[in-house]
């Protein structure tokens, strides 16, 4: 875990606004008619069409995503019963991890009652104000029996998290552990240590799951649970008394395939882990001790699968997996209930999520190359972004499955952009693009194929069907990566440019490389010699058709690569003119920058060639350019520099391109905030359009523009595209990310879907 000092957790909670979470308007306030209508007499319109049809509250208020986390202070977290006021805090965290996951407002009630029979009652009366209820931290038996009466009293959400939570996940967890063991579900012995809140409630989890009560023996803090036991019992104990001759923990674990530990910390021994059957399963969730420590389990015996609460260890249990996603789900569809067939369904979603391919941003959370389905990875990570879009529609769809939701989902596509845009972790222009790729993909070469980032993208671009990869490089070191990180590369073609089985296609290769340069100093033996280089060897066989498109500069120069593009697949412009070109993604949308990667001085004829192939370039996206030419002047302060460079260019565009919506030269603030052109400006063609091309002067400021952006704006970055070549031929940053590659990779798809051997008239 984590290591802090006492006085950092006091300060965290303290330093600034005390405590965690704040409310915040969601409509306009600033004006006195925005008061008027937020409060009296506006509100009174709202109020009167909830009067006559109160679903309308729904329509009209924050219900529909508000959830109340309430306790009365039990059973807080390791710390027993400290009463509600102490709990405070561990409910206010609940709502930061509701809002921070899923989007879910709270509010943390905290009720002073111990009687259950008040505690309902005060739980139903403030029940209108919400969409769901989330119990927590309340002691069993008493948590039974509250939640079981709240659900029959209320049409909304009530849930338990400390039971349904730890046991939804416990439940995927053990679903994943069981198919790597290849153990049947029906023919399991289950051992619980603790059968408060948690365990029963994993026990009837593994039930639906298909587990059979005879399957399972439990012990507490008095021993085994059997038949004819007295002390400390109760109904809910008594529906799990085992027909044993087990008296302690030790004696029911021999044998045992499964142990799940909700209790305290150093119960379990390596010898009890020892005593189990072979390839045991084994759920240490005490917290902040485990029942056994990863390290203890591991010496025991190598061949078990282990789990934990703890974020330190492989494989997680943690309740945040589920939750926030599970009410996300169950607000969106209006749900009645969180029911048995909601809880499975999202038991499965995140079983099934694990075994998929993990998206780089996770494995750089967790400080890992590469994390695969496994004995140390059965169990999706909390920072997953792929969760509210697993888990919420699985939960969603058994909701209306199941005949409790009362607003069901009609589009899921739609559904699934929705939470992502919640969570602002959708893109329109990436996903349109990756789309755009994957109705047609081509064949790509991808350079420098033994990196591990290359060969990460690589195998999502080929699973995710955006391109056909082709592989080009060492086939042994290729392969030696592959297997080291556990990348899947079977199917993939690897030109193994060097070797002897090439040497025919390089020969072919560096005679038509010399019939194009001869007469430009090249010699047939340079030509040769050049073939045994990647870029040209790549290069040559998109020129020869051998590849659609060709991918590389993640390990090279920029100009390494822009020369031998520039001598084989030549221009597919009248002038003879290259530019680069960044997308910008940011919250506002995607912007265009250019040129910031190849003429470092241009004319105004190259920045007017250069406003031409960005246009060209921003239509394939499907949409349409309006380009402003940036400087530090404007409308002609300054006639000389770099400004009337721009001003040059803008008046050949405005001559010979009339169509074209462009105008300059702007200082940066005039090209993106509309209001403040119009007001000083309002000749410009621009009008009150939104700008979304960038033209700079040089490439001085047009580099220092999209670096800025990326590091302070914290935008996304997708290029260089590079412009002016005849065929698809990228260059990727050095150091690219794996994302970055995927998205080069997409666009270069699309560049071959629409590349044209017919030259663009500039």
């Amino acid at each position: 875990m984590p290591q802090f000092k006492r006085e950092e957790a006091l300060k965290y909670h303290s330093k600034g606004r005390p405590g965690k979470i704040e409310v915040i308007p969601t409509k306009p306030y600033s004006t006195q008619y925005d008061l008027s209508l937020a409060y009296t007499p506006g509100v009174a319109e709202p109020c009167k069409e909830i009067e006559k049809n109160p679903e309308d509250v729904y329509k009209y208020t924050a219900k529909s995503n508000l959830v109340a986390v309430i306790s009365n202070g039990t059973a807080v977290l390791g710390l027993g019963d400290i009463g509600a006021l102490a709990g405070k805090p561990v409910m206010e965290g609940k709502g930061l991890l509701f809002k921070v996951f899923a989007d879910v407002d709270v509010f943390d009630i905290e009720i002073d009652q111990k009687n259950i029979d008040d505690f309902i009652k005060t739980v139903k009366a403030i029940s209108p104000t919400f969409g769901g209820i989330n119990l927590e931290d309340i002691k069993a038996p008493e948590c039974f029996e509250i939640e079981t009466q709240l659900k029959k009293e209320l049409d909304i959400p009530v849930f338990h998290d400390d039971q349904h939570g730890t046991a939804i996940i416990v439940g995927a967890a053990l679903l994943n552990a069981l198919e790597l063991v290849k153990k049947d579900i029906r023919k399991l012995k289950v051992v619980f240590s603790g059968a408060g809140s948690a365990g029963i409630a994993v026990a009837k989890m593994l039930i639906s799951l298909g587990i059979s009560k005879k399957q399972i023996t439990m012990s507490d803090i008095h021993g085994v649970i059997y038949k004819g036991r007295k002390e400390g019992m109760n109904p809910h104990l008594e529906a799990f008394a085992a027909d044993t001759k087990g008296r302690t923990l030790c004696d029911i674990m021999k044998n045992a395939d499964v142990f799940i530990g909700v209790s305290a910390g150093n119960l379990v021994t390596k010898e009890m882990i020892c005593s189990m059957n072979s390839h045991p399963i084994v759920f240490a969730l005490a917290n902040p001790n485990p029942e056994i420590t990863y390290e203890e389990a591991m010496e025991a015996r190598k061949d078990l699968i282990f789990a934990t609460g703890r974020s330190d260890y492989p494989n997680q249990i943690n309740n945040v997996l589920g939750f926030p996603y599970i009410f996300r789900g169950a607000l969106d569809v209006k749900a009645k209930a969180i029911n048995e067939e909601m809880k499975i369904a999202a038991a499965y979603a995140l079983a099934d999520l694990a075994k998929k391919e993990v998206p780089e941003v996770v494995n750089t959370a967790y400080h890992s190359k590469n994390l695969t389905f496994g004995s140390e990875y059965i169990i999706p990570k909390p920072l997953d972004p792929r969760l509210i879009t697993t888990v919420a529609p699985a939960v969603a769809k058994a909701a209306m499955d199941s005949g409790i939701a009362r607003k069901p989902v009609a589009d899921w596509e739609a559904y699934e952009i929705e939470l992502m845009k919640r969570m602002g972790i959708y893109n329109q222009l990436v996903n349109a693009v990756r789309m755009k790729a994957k109705l047609n993909p081509k064949k790509i070469v991808f350079a420098n194929a033994d990196k591990y980032m290359v060969l990460k993208a690589v195998q999502i671009i080929r699973n995710q069907n955006i391109a056909l990869p082709v592989l080009l490089g060492n086939e042994k070191k290729i392969k030696e990566v592959a297997k080291d990180n556990k990348l899947n590369i079977e199917d993939l073609t690897i030109i193994d440019f060097r070797s002897e089985k090439e040497s025919r296609r390089r020969k072919k290769f560096a005679d038509i490389l010399f019939e194009k340069r001869k007469r430009k100093g090249l010699t047939l033996e340079e030509a040769l010699e050049k073939m045994l280089n990647p870029d040209f060897f790549g290069i040559m066989m998109v020129q020869n058709g051998d590849a659609d498109g060709y991918l590389s500069g993640c390990t090279a120069k920029y100009s390494d690569v822009i020369r031998p593009a520039v001598q084989i697949v030549g221009y597919n412009n009248s002038l003879n003119h290259i530019a680069g070109m960044y997308v910008v993604l940011t919250p506002k949308g995607p912007y265009f920058f250019a040129d910031s990667t190849v003429n470092i001085q241009p004319s105004g004829r190259t920045l007017a060639d250069t406003t031409l192939l960005v246009a060209n370039e921003v239509r394939k996206f499907n949409i349409e350019p309006v380009i402003a030419m940036t400087s530090y002047s404007n409308f002609g302060w300054i006639r000389e520099g770099s400004p009337k460079r721009v001003q040059e260019a803008v008046d050949i565009l405005h001559r010979d391109y009339p169509d074209l919506i462009v105008d300059g030269e702007m200082q940066a603030d005039y090209a993106l905030n509309k209001t403040l052109r119009q007001e000083h400006y309002p000749f410009s063609k621009l009008g009150d359009r939104n700008v979304n091309t960038i033209i700079f002067p040089n490439l001085s400021s047009g580099n220092i523009a999209y670096k800025l952006m990326k590091e302070l704006g914290n935008a996304e970055i997708i290029g260089p595209v590079m412009l002016g070549l005849k065929r698809p031929v990228h260059i990727m940053q050095m150091n690219s990310s794996v994302r970055d590659i995927v998205n080069m990779a997409a666009i270069a798809v699309v560049d071959a879907q629409t590349a044209t051997e017919e030259m663009i008239k500039l």
